[in-house]
C-alpha cells in the first residue's frame, strides 16, 4: 500500500498560487498491526491499551519506512553522530600549569654483549642509549621484530608485521641522529599499535573476519603523531574481535605469564607484545576496560587518557561517546612520555580539548589528598574455580599492601564514595553506538562471520541494541549528566583516588565520564601471574596520577619483572 508522506502545501506569493504540490513515496505493504504493536510493548517494559495504539500506528509505519530510509545511505564507520559528549562538569576549572614534561634521571645501561638483554629495558634507557649512538634504532628495531617472529605466533599477538616499514624509519631515525636532529625520547624506539589504528599501506583489520583484509588508505592521528616523534612501528598488535575480549580472527591472544590463559582484552596483543619484550611499547584503546583489564592479565602499565584527550582519527570507532587512546607501556613514567607525543588537537576529532600536558617525576605524596573506594576494595566477588579464588585472594592481598606502602610514602589515604546511580544500566549507551557504528554489519548477515557467536559477544548484542528505544537512550545520557555533575563534585574532595582494577562499577563509570586512570603491576599470585591496583585522577590531569604511580613503582618494583616464555 502507498501512502502520501506530503500532504498538498498551498504556497503563496507576487499574486500566484502553487498547490496540488505532492510527493509519493512507496510504503512499506504490511500494516504493523494492534497485536504486534502490544508484543512489542513488552520488549520495552511499557502498556498501552488498543486506543492508544490504534493512534500509533500510522506514526509507526511511518517510523519504519524512516529506518528503511536511513539505511539506504552509506555512513562510514568513522563517521559520527551529531552529538558530542562533554565530559566537564559545571565551574570546572582545567589544569592551569603549562605544558611540560621532565623525565626522571635515566640510569645509565652499559650495552649487553646479547642485545636481545635490552628487551625489556625503559623509553628514557633505550633513548639515552640511541642518542649517545651506542646502539642504533636499526639495531632495536632487528631485536624486536627477531624477538617477534620468535615470540608472536607463541603469544598469538601479532596481525601484521611491518618489517620494511619499520626497517626504512628506524634507518632513517638513525641517519637524523647523526646529524645531530634529535626529535625526543621516542626517536628511534619501536613499538606495536592495536590493529584499530589504520595505518597507510598497511591493512587494518580490526580483528576481525569480514575485514582481515581491509586497507585505509591513511594513518591515524595517533600513528602519524609517533611518526612525527621518530617512533619506529614494528607491528600491528593484535585486538578482540571488534574491540571485545582476546578472541581475534587468527586464535586468542595469550598471557605472557601464562599461555593458557587468554591476555585479556580488547588491547590485548598491545598487552602481551609490550609485557613480553616485543616491543618498547605499543597502543591501546579502550572503551569499558580494554586498557585496564590486559594490562593488568599481563602485569604492564596503561594510561586510559581522558576522554577528548587525544584525537581518535583513523581508529575504529566503538561508541563515538566512550572511546579513549593510550599507551601500554612498562613504566609510569614511559607513559608520560608517549601520551606527551600523541595528545592534543589535530582539527580532525572534534571531541578533542586544548589542554597542556604537564608531568613531573617529583612529586610530595604528603601535600596529595588521595581517596580510596572502600566498599569497593572490601567487595566480594563470586569465584567459580580454585585457581579464581587464589587469584582473588592474591588481588586482595596486594592491594591492602600496595596501600600500605603508598601510606609509608607519606600518603594519607581518605575513604570515598561514589555517586549512587544506575551505572551498570548505562551500559545500554555503549551498546547502542556499537550497533550503529557496526549497523551495516548485521543488516548485511555479515555479522555471521564473526567468530564468537554467544550471548556475550557483539553479534548478539548488535541485534538486541535495535530494541533500545530511543527515549530511554536520551535517558540514559541525561542520567549520565547528572552523574558527570556528581563525580566532579566528589574529585573535588580529592586529588586522585585508588581503586580495585577489576571490582565495583568505577570503572564502567569512570569511562562513561571520561576521567584519566593509570594501572600498575601491584605484584603476583603464588601461581606467577600478575594483579594491579589502578589510580584515578582528574580530568586532564594524567600527569599527578602517573606521578604518584612512578612513586609507588620505584618504591615496589614490581613493573621491572618480566615473563620468561623460552
Amino acid at each position: 500500500m502507498s501512502r502520501l508522506k506530503w500532504m498538498v502545501v498551498p504556497l503563496i506569493g507576487a499574486g500566484c498560487f502553487l498547490a496540488g504540490m505532492a510527493v509519493q513515496e512507496l510504503r512499506s505493504p504490511e500494516r504493523i498491526s494492534d497485536k504486534a504493536i502490544a508484543l512489542a510493548e513488552k520488549l520495552i517494559g511499557l502498556s498501552f491499551n488498543s486506543d492508544q495504539r490504534r493512534l500509533m500506528q500510522e506514526d509507526l509505519e511511518d517510523h519504519l519506512a524512516n529506518y528503511q530510509a536511513i539505511r539506504q545511505v552509506d555512513v562510514p564507520n568513522h563517521v559520527p553522530p551529531a552529538l558530542f559528549f562533554n565530559p566537564i562538569p559545571p565551574a570546572y576549572e582545567f589544569p592551569r600549569q603549562a605544558a611540560k614534561v621532565e623525565s626522571s634521571p635515566t640510569e645509565k645501561l652499559e650495552v649487553p654483549t646479547r642485545l636481545e638483554d635490552l628487551a625489556f629495558s625503559s623509553i628514557g634507557q633505550l633513548s639515552l642509549l640511541i642518542r649517545t649512538r651506542q646502539v642504533t634504532s636499526e639495531q632495536l628495531t632487528r631485536m624486536y621484530l627477531d624477538r617477534l617472529k620468535r615470540y608472536g605466533p607463541k603469544l598469538e599477538c601479532v596481525v601484521t608485521l611491518t618489517e620494511e616499514l619499520a626497517l626504512q624509519q628506524a634507518r632513517q631515525a638513525d641517519a637524523e641522529i647523526a646529524a645531530g636532529h634529535i626529535r625526543g625520547p621516542l626517536h628511534g624506539i619501536p613499538y606495536g599499535a592495536k590493529d584499530l589504528l589504520s595505518t597507510k599501506g598497511v591493512r587494518t583489520t580490526w580483528g576481525s573476519v569480514p575485514f582481515q583484509n581491509q586497507l585505509i588508505d591513511a594513518d591515524a592521528t595517533v600513528v602519524r603523531r609517533l611518526r612525527e616523534a621518530g617512533a619506529v612501528l614494528v607491528a600491528k598488535l593484535t585486538l578482540g574481535e571488534l574491540a571485545w575480549g582476546d578472541v581475534w580472527f587468527g586464535g586468542m591472544t595469550r598471557n605472557p605469564w601464562n599461555l593458557k590463559e587468554g591476555s585479556s582484552g580488547s588491547s590485548a596483543g598491545s598487552a602481551a607484545a609490550t609485557s613480553a619484550g616485543l616491543v618498547a611499547f605499543a597502543i591501546g584503546s579502550e572503551t569499558w576496560g580494554s586498557i585496564v583489564s590486559p594490562s593488568t592479565r599481563c602485569g604492564v602499565t596503561g594510561l586510559r587518557p581522558t576522554y577528548g584527550r587525544v584525537s581518535r582519527k583513523g581508529a575504529m570507532a566503538l561508541s563515538w561517546s566512550m572511546d579513549k587512546l593510550g599507551p601500554i607501556c612498562r613504566s609510569a613514567e614511559d607513559c608520560a612520555l608517549v601520551l606527551d607525543a600523541i595528545y592534543g588537537p589535530d582539527g580532525q576529532d572534534q571531541t578533542v580539548f586544548d589542554v597542556p600536558f604537564h608531568y613531573t617525576p617529583r612529586v610530595n605524596l604528603r601535600t596529595l589528598r588521595i581517596g580510596y573506594l572502600q566498599q569497593d576494595f572490601l567487595l566480594e566477588e563470586a569465584a567459580e574455580t580454585p585457581e579464581e579464588r587464589e587469584q582473588q585472594n592474591a588481588t586482595r592481598s596486594n592491594e591492602e599492601a600496595a596501600m600500605a606502602l603508598l601510606r609509608s610514602l607519606g600518603a594519607e589515604l581518605i575513604p570515598l564514595k561514589l555517586p549512587a546511580l544506575p551505572v551498570a544500566d548505562l551500559s545500554l549507551i555503549l551498546s547502542a553506538e556499537a550497533a550503529a557504528a557496526f549497523d551495516q554489519l548485521t543488516l548485511s548477515g555479515r555479522d555471521a562471520l564473526l567468530k564468537r557467536q554467544v550471548r556475550r559477544a557483539w553479534p548478539n548484542v548488535f541485534r538486541a541494541a535495535r530494541f533500545i528505544p530511543a527515549v530511554e537512550y536520551i535517558q540514559a545520557n541525561r542520567i549520565r549528566q547528572l552523574l558527570v555533575e556528581r563525580m566532579g563534585e566528589v574529585m573535588r574532595e580529592v586529588d586522585l583516588y585508588l581503586a580495585p582494577s577489576d571490582r565495583g562499577n568505577h570503572l564502567l563509570l569512570t569511562n562513561l565520564t571520561g576521567h584519566p586512570c593509570v594501572v600498575v603491576p601491584a605484584g603476583f599470585s603464588s601461581r606467577g601471574t600478575p594483579t594491579s591496583i589502578t589510580l584515578v585522577g582528574k580530568l586532564f590531569d594524567e600527569g599527578t596520577i602517573l606521578a604518584v604511580a612512578r612513586a609507588y613503582q620505584e618504591a615496589s618494583g614490581f613493573h621491572l619483572k618480566h615473563p620468561s616464555l623460552d
